[in-house]
């Protein structure tokens, strides 16, 4: 049985809303209250269909989660299979990174959610646990899940962010950076 069109429409505008208002505010202000004020639906509306904010951004990012993991499980190489180990492992980093940086104002509004929310969420621990694989496939001897973890840390959009306006470092530089913790 298929959803009504009403849900569906609903639907897809709390995900326009909520990418606005997340692309254009503090995280830390936008509530499922101003979402669903927004989207132009009642806030039951929002928490039926996303139980919370992080539920909504979630949602936001499932088709740029989707899209990295596919391309990294079944892409052409480096980032898909068939590169040599080390070279997959910075692809990887590579394409994680770059997805940290293009959906850090999302990211972050997961991060600062609830405790553990950067690492507990299910795309999280299938980047971590897909950067400890391909660790360990370049180096078996290295502690892939201690440096899986170590790397993603330095991943997080509030480090990137802070490194950036705060530290004035370039992304070039961060990137340079990510790659010296890798085996």
């Amino acid at each position: 049985m298929s959803e009504r069109a009403d849900v569906v429409r609903n639907r897809a505008a709390v995900l326009r809303s909520a990418e606005t208002l997340f692309g254009h505010e503090d995280p830390s202000r936008v509530t499922l209250a101003r979402i669903a004020q927004s989207a132009n639906v009642g806030k039951a509306t929002v928490l039926r269909h996303f139980g919370d904010v992080s539920g909504v951004v979630e949602a936001v990012l499932a088709p740029r989660v989707s899209a990295l993991r596919d391309a990294a499980l079944t892409g052409g190489p480096p980032l898909g299979p068939g590169a040599p180990a080390r070279e997959g492992m910075h692809a990887y980093a590579d394409a994680l990174f770059d997805f940290v940086l293009d959906n850090r104002t999302l990211i972050r509004a997961l991060e600062g959610r609830r405790p553990h929310a950067y690492y507990a969420n299910p795309a999280s621990q299938f980047w971590i646990s897909e950067l400890g694989r391909r660790i360990h496939a370049a180096d078996p001897a290295a502690d892939a899940d201690y440096l899986a973890h170590a790397v993603f840390t330095a991943m997080r959009a509030d480090v990137i962010d802070y490194l950036r306006l705060e530290q004035g470092m370039t992304t070039d530089r961060i990137r340079a950076g990510l790659h010296t913790l890798l085996p």
